[in-house]
């Protein structure tokens, strides 16, 4: 069997998991220094409207590039199943099965987001003078909504397999050469918006070529035409798996657009305070997605080994991991947080510095709960590993009218720093349901 694959059905639980997140967050923060990058390039050569208008398409993106990312999740943990019960010919029919699925969902959501793209923006209120840079900035992303729905089915097998180094090594390229091509495009052609998007895409494009590239070399799941063939029931399992993962991301989203919204109203400086803290979210979140991958992937090949105490044990070490990451993170936030924010804005000293307080008061009020966003994720994918994927979507729902309510009522009380709380009621939202859930599911299953 190939080195590029991982059994996670042996060995200490704790450290399987933690060893498997690592080259995770190393990856997504490789994901996060060239979205940052974007912004640092943009806001200090393009000044504070061109930073407004990527703030204005944070949810959008996030919405419909995350559709492949979340329908993918739920085709690999049915992978994982099968590689941990050493189903060999049917985790082949799995792969070749979201192959297919994953293609078909990346032809219509290009051509659903190209053609509503503007009728989004409008929507959302987005001030007039960033709407015309938001526009354009979104339709040379969506774009690259193939390979980004490559990348994301190929990382995906990978990370059922228990290879999570491989899809480091594309983020690594990936950042790499985005951050040379926003040098190049921004700030020696002064593209602007469009030169950010371009190298976005462009990189998106040579991570997902090298993981197709190691998918290839794995043996176990090497596809033949036979394995396209339809299996009755199959397609079905899989989009049952993938569509609530879909429909709670996607629900998610529509909550942050709602957010957003509100944002808009008061004005491009609130939006571009706004954003200067969400691009540090995906630094604070980092390391809770990677343990959810990971988690993903243990729970679920565990399960189809049948080794049901080692579930039990998993959980509980990455309960405990996710605590003191998030604790360190938070620490590093409150004593770096202010500096790291600077390099986001520039332009008049009066306007930057209103901007500078409106991002440290979110990313404060953020820091001192991550915990909770961290145990949110941990509860959520030991749910999907399981097969699960009802109870996180309604924990989406949740998160929607949590974040909905809080975004439209408490702003008339708190003025518009009340948005700033929408966010973590949401998280709280959630976890509530998450916890006592999974506990709930894990007693269904003995040890065979």
């Amino acid at each position: 069997m190939s080195s590029q694959v991982r059994d996670m059905t042996k060995g200490n639980p704790g450290k399987l998991i933690f060893l498997f997140a690592l080259p995770l967050m190393l990856g997504n923060v490789c994901q996060q220094l060239y979205t940052m990058v974007d912004t640092v390039i943009v806001g200090q050569v393009a000044g504070v409207q061109a930073l407004a208008a990527l703030g204005a398409v944070e949810w959008i993106m996030w919405m419909v590039l995350g559709v492949s990312t979340s329908i993918t999740q739920g085709f690999a943990i049915l992978m994982a199943q099968d590689y941990g019960a050493q189903k060999w010919r049917k985790l082949k029919q799995t792969v070749a099965h979201s192959y297919r699925l994953a293609a078909v969902m990346a032809v219509l959501l290009f051509i659903l987001s190209q053609a509503g793209a503007y009728w989004i923006l409008t929507l959302l209120n987005t001030p007039d003078n960033i709407i015309d840079m938001s526009l354009l900035y979104l339709r040379i992303v969506f774009c690259g909504i193939p390979v980004v729905a490559a990348y994301n089915i190929f990382a995906g097998v990978l990370r059922s397999l228990g290879n999570s180094r491989t899809p480091l090594i594309a983020m690594v390229i990936a950042a790499t050469i985005n951050i040379i091509l926003d040098l190049i495009f921004v700030g020696w052609f002064h593209m602007g918006v469009a030169g950010a998007a371009l190298a976005t895409v462009i990189s998106q494009a040579f991570s997902a070529l090298y993981c197709f590239f190691a998918v290839r070399k794995i043996d176990i799941v090497h596809i033949t035409k036979e394995d396209f063939q339809t299996v009755p029931g199959l397609n079905r399992k899989l989009l049952t798996l993938g569509t609530p993962i879909l429909f709670q991301d996607v629900i998610i989203s529509v909550g942050g657009l709602v957010v957003q919204f509100v944002v808009n109203g008061y004005g491009f400086l609130f939006v571009a305070g706004f954003t200067a803290t969400n691009k540090l979210y995906g630094i604070l979140e980092m390391a809770a997605i990677s343990y959810g991958y990971a988690i993903i992937t243990y729970v679920g090949q565990n399960l189809g080994a049948g080794r049901i105490s080692r579930i039990k044990i998993g959980v509980r070490a990455s309960v405990v991991l996710a605590f003191l990451t998030s604790a360190f993170i938070s620490v590093i936030m409150y004593v770096f947080g202010r500096h790291i924010l600077t390099a986001f804005i520039s332009g008049d000293p009066s306007q930057t510095e209103q901007v500078l307080g409106i991002a440290w008061h979110y990313l404060s009020i953020m820091a001192s709960v991550l915990c909770i966003l961290y145990f949110l994720h941990v509860y959520r994918s030991a749910l999907q590993g399981l097969g699960n994927t009802i109870i996180p979507m309604v924990s989406g729902i949740i998160e929607f009218f949590v974040r909905v309510g809080v975004a439209l009522f408490l702003p008339m009380f708190m003025g518009q720093n009340g948005i700033f709380y929408a966010e973590i009621a949401a998280w709280t939202g959630a976890a509530v349901l998450l916890a006592p859930s999974y506990y709930v599911n894990i007693k269904k299953y003995r040890d065979s």
